[in-house]
């Protein structure tokens, strides 16, 4: 029997499911909105049937919308796996591979990297963000994530890339003008910077336990690292981001040894989906970047 639904129909229809909505889908696909809800419809017609409950709030999946979906979404990925294992007979990895990572892991641990790493596979084609919140991996397209800190439970595949070790730092401008810091406690009397969308990393894991204010927030941590270089106040960064700032002094460290150390705001993984058919892309470009980061 003949298959009469188009690829593209069907990847626009997961895009629609995965981002929620027919605007958020075309934005992925790079379409207009008009030709996603058309290849939708062209499903609909064709199966004869409703696959999608269209509300002015929402989209809610029919039964045999479910049903299509499950069917879909592996028939497409065995299809990626047959052009992935076609690309491998050629002998090296080839196509787009999408990453994202928080901010500074992109500007200080992979950018670095994707000169080498071109050279060595030029047929691999890198597809870099960076989002400073966790993301959804099916909805925004992306291949591996790089994520800093312990892991949630998720049916997601985790690869330790290492861990990386939290300091306390400020600009000697600000310690010169604020005074240095002798004991932990002295931490209450100075101006702290710290993340405005994830209020657990303003938890310092210290070897003693504080009630920390915070003067300034940023939702990036490249922003609070800018902050803080700029002498606007301590904060407390990881090593793959201000490793260089120490050794340079442009940033002092702050009582070393006051961080508690192994913690769970330490570990740096690779995560994906096990089925993922661009598996050989992933496998290569970890295996390239893990003994060249510096965290």
């Amino acid at each position: 029997m003949p298959v009469r639904s188009k690829t593209e129909d069907l990847e626009a229809f997961i895009a629609v499911v995965d981002s929620g909505s027919f605007s958020h889908a075309a934005e992925l696909l790079d379409l207009q909105v008009a030709k996603v809800s058309r290849a939708v419809s062209r499903l609909e017609k064709g199966l004869n049937c409703t696959l999608l409950n269209r509300t002015t709030r929402r989209l809610e999946l029919t039964e045999e919308g479910n049903v299509f979906l499950e069917h879909i979404r592996n028939g497409l990925n065995a299809i990626e796996c047959g052009e992935e294992a076609i690309r491998l007979l050629k002998g090296t990895p080839s196509g787009k591979l999408r990453i994202d990572a928080a901010s500074p892991f992109i500007l200080h641990q992979i950018t670095p990297l994707v000169n080498d790493f071109h050279q060595a596979f030029p047929q691999v084609v890198l597809d870099i963000t960076s989002n400073d919140d966790i993301i959804d991996l099916l909805e925004r397209k992306t291949d591996v994530a790089i994520r800093i800190g312990e892991l949630g439970d998720s049916n997601l595949h985790a690869r330790t890339l290492g861990s990386s070790t939290l300091h306390m730092v400020a600009s000697p401008d600000y310690l010169a003008k604020n005074g240095t810091l002798t004991q932990l406690n002295d931490l209450t009397q100075h101006r702290l910077i710290g993340f405005s969308r994830a209020p657990t990393l303003n938890q310092w894991p210290l070897h003693t336990n504080l009630d920390l204010s915070f003067h300034m927030y940023a939702s990036s941590g490249e922003t609070v690292r800018q902050l803080c270089l700029a002498g606007l106040g301590i904060c407390l960064l990881s090593n793959f981001m201000c490793r260089k700032d120490i050794q340079s002094g442009r940033l002092a460290e702050i009582l070393p040894g006051s961080v508690v150390s192994p913690n769970r705001r330490e570990s740096v993984n690779a995560v994906y989906y096990r089925n993922s058919a661009v598996s050989s892309r992933i496998q290569t470009f970890l295996d390239f970047i893990q003994p060249r980061l510096s965290l």
